[in-house]
């Protein structure tokens, strides 16, 4: 094993997602990093829903997301999905969604555009998701991918809030959604918020189709 872990070094050299510290995937401190409570968050656009951040944009936040995104590290969906499971419990223990007894824990991803999907060998949201549902067992957690945008959404870099509300109304799609129940807990995920604006489009495509988000969780806040 240790031979073949040495093989694997030489071509992908083992280093911290969150700090490029060498010899370790994650290291303990970007770990300690992720596991604050959750902070509250108030985003320019308001999805009317209460909106929630592990941290800001910044340090291994920000390094995770990035190295997932775009360094292909699928790797760091382990972390990242742990952080996740981690303030869903957190959020549970004050009170500001439901527990278990109460209602099923359903985890909806934020869309992602499908060429970036494939150019990235996945949806790394989606992937941390399923990884923050597989943490939280024995418990029952559905993880539904509901959401989709639709032809013609540009990519939101470099766009204001307004533009951003403009280029995303009407540019999200909800499958379908029988399997999830209008008592569940629904909570809406995604990587990085920056205007809010996804976030709120994806809540109200949402509620027009009866599934009503509880909250909204996401990595970083920008």
């Amino acid at each position: 094993m240790g031979v073949v872990q040495a093989l694997t070094d030489l071509v992908l050299p083992r280093e911290c997602g969150g700090c490029a510290a060498p010899g370790t995937l994650w290291c303990p401190r970007c770990r300690a990093e992720l596991s604050g409570d959750p902070v509250p968050i108030s985003p320019r656009v308001d999805s009317g829903t209460r909106a929630w951040a592990i941290g800001g944009y910044s340090g291994a936040r920000r390094a995770a997301v990035i190295a997932a995104k775009e360094r292909g590290r699928r790797d760091l969906a382990r972390p990242l999905g742990e952080a996740l499971a981690l303030a869903l419990t957190r959020l549970r223990d004050l009170g500001e969604i439901d527990p278990a007894e109460l209602a099923l824990l359903t985890l909806v991803a934020a869309p992602t555009r499908a060429r970036a999907a494939r150019s990235r060998g996945g949806d790394p949201v989606a992937r941390a998701v399923g990884v923050a549902a597989r943490v939280l067992a024995p418990e029952s957690v559905r993880v539904d991918p509901l959401l989709k945008y639709a032809r013609g959404v540009r990519d939101s870099v470099g766009l204001s809030a307004r533009a951003r509300v403009e280029n995303l109304a009407g540019g999200i799609l909800v499958g379908p959604t029988e399997g999830t129940g209008r008592s569940d807990c629904v909570v809406l995920i995604d990587d990085v918020l920056t205007t809010g604006a996804t976030a709120a489009e994806s809540v109200r495509a949402l509620a027009g189709r009866g599934v009503r988000v509880d909250a909204v969780l996401v990595i970083a806040a920008a």
